[in-house]
């Protein structure tokens, strides 16, 4: 059996102030998320990992980066682009609330109907195009390391994203199964890379502080 262990990146500056980032956009993680890091490290401190991956975008490459300086784990970081953020276009560095009163339709497809959200609109990358890329990526580890711990760190749409068509289940069951949070921890097994379940889901609780929308996407 494979396991995953995803890990969304640590708190940003935008992340705080409610902006979007995606693939391209980024911004300063803050003080406190160093903290966090460590944190998740602990939590996975006594878990044997095959390997490592992670998004190349600066804030979840700094989160991995962190999180190896406390688990026991020798090997290299490897970085892909596959698990990377979605692609937002217009969306990046803009306000939460600016984007919902410009983007009144895909701001809704974003929100309710992620059926159509393909990201047309404001020249992104949408859902069908990151699900794809991330379940492919996931699916090929999962056929080279069928007995192995897999750790994975990546950013919340594309997580979101990836694990519902990893799961098989629809859009919309996003928003009903709830939200990742910064640095937390989510696990999916797999027998053969194939179907996958999920053994634990945004789980925050070794960060011992409360998740609000500033840090829950």
């Amino acid at each position: 059996m494979t396991k995953f262990y995803f890990v969304r990146h640590g708190q940003t500056e935008w992340n705080l102030e409610k902006r979007f980032q995606g693939g391209n956009g980024d911004s300063e993680l803050l003080p406190s998320s160093y903290n966090d890091m460590l944190k998740v490290g602990e939590h996975l401190a006594e878990i044997k990992f095959s390997r490592v991956f992670s998004s190349p975008i600066r804030r979840a490459r700094i989160t991995a980066e962190n999180i190896l300086d406390v688990i026991n784990y020798r090997g290299r970081l490897s970085l892909r682009s596959n698990v990377a953020e979605v692609n937002l276009g217009k969306w990046e560095g803009e306000l939460v609330a600016n984007v919902k009163q410009r983007y009144p339709k895909a701001y809704y497809n974003y929100r309710e109907n992620l059926d159509q959200f393909e990201g047309k609109e404001f020249g992104g990358e949408g859902y069908t195009k990151t699900k794809n890329r991330f379940v492919r990526f996931v699916k090929t580890i999962a056929q080279q390391y069928p007995d192995d711990n897999i750790l994975i760190v990546s950013h919340g749409m594309a997580l979101s994203f990836g694990i519902n068509g990893l799961l098989k289940t629809p859009r919309m069951s996003i928003r009903e199964r709830g939200g990742l949070s910064n640095t937390s921890t989510t696990i999916l097994s797999t027998e053969d890379g194939i179907t996958f379940k999920v053994e634990d889901w945004n789980n925050t609780s070794y960060l011992n502080k409360e998740q609000n929308d500033a840090t829950t996407i």
